[in-house]
């Protein structure tokens, strides 16, 4: 695994991001794990975060990109970050554009807000995590309408690697449904396989037992 990939993880425990317990998701399914990217607060913490998303982007989406797009809410300060790291770390020129929930009908007007993609923009979803890939559905129809744009995928910081509608994983889902490229910082596996029996904090996260539990898990809802 890529040392970037181990620090993010490490990185999402620090921040209280990633936890392990009892949980439940938006879907109604019990969890043993929670990624919960809202828990990130200070400048300092979504400084690393923008960085190692531009890592990730990086090494899987090595192409021309102008733009970074952030559904909102959540993905409004990912793109941003993203695109700050991208050109301090790595010289790398890419605009972001986001959306609003509900449409300004004063000033400019319309729905989104940045750089708005015109004919031809390269554009990539930044998002946090995907599960059903309901915000990604009702994304891309906002892209379609406002240019002919080039969807050059999806990245997201954690694939929770579950099922989608069909019973395919949910980024595969995606990738079928509008025939780009998805990518994520790290996986489900890479999380059990790097934590398991490892002190973390001065803490065993991932013990045998929490192991069986997310195995079992994964093998009811994993795609």
């Amino acid at each position: 695994m890529e040392s970037y990939k181990e620090q993010f993880i490490e990185f999402m425990v620090s921040c209280g991001v990633l936890t392990f317990g009892d949980f439940t998701t938006k879907s109604g399914r019990k969890t043993p794990y929670f990624v919960n990217t809202g828990n990130y607060k200070t400048g300092a913490q979504m400084s690393r975060l923008g960085k190692f998303y531009a890592q990730a982007i990086m090494a899987n989406f090595p192409e021309q990109i102008d733009i970074l797009f952030g559904p909102a809410y959540k993905g409004i300060p990912l793109v941003t970050t993203a695109s700050i790291a991208l050109h301090e770390e790595h010289s790398r020129e890419v605009s972001f554009c986001f959306n609003r929930k509900e449409a300004k009908d004063h000033g400019e007007g319309g729905s989104l807000i940045g750089q708005k993609p015109t004919d031809g923009s390269n554009v990539l979803i930044v998002e946090d995590v995907t599960t059903a890939g309901t915000s990604i559905y009702e994304t891309v129809p906002i892209l379609k309408e406002t240019a002919k744009v080039n969807l050059n995928g999806l990245i997201i910081s954690v694939d929770r690697m579950e099922k989608g509608k069909s019973g395919k994983g949910a980024l595969e889902e995606l990738r079928e449904a509008f025939n780009f490229k998805t990518a994520s910082i790290v996986t489900v596996r890479e999380i059990i396989a790097y934590l398991h029996n490892r002190v973390i904090g001065g803490i065993i996260l991932i013990d045998d037992l929490m192991k069986e539990k997310m195995e079992a898990y994964l093998a009811e809802y994993g795609a």
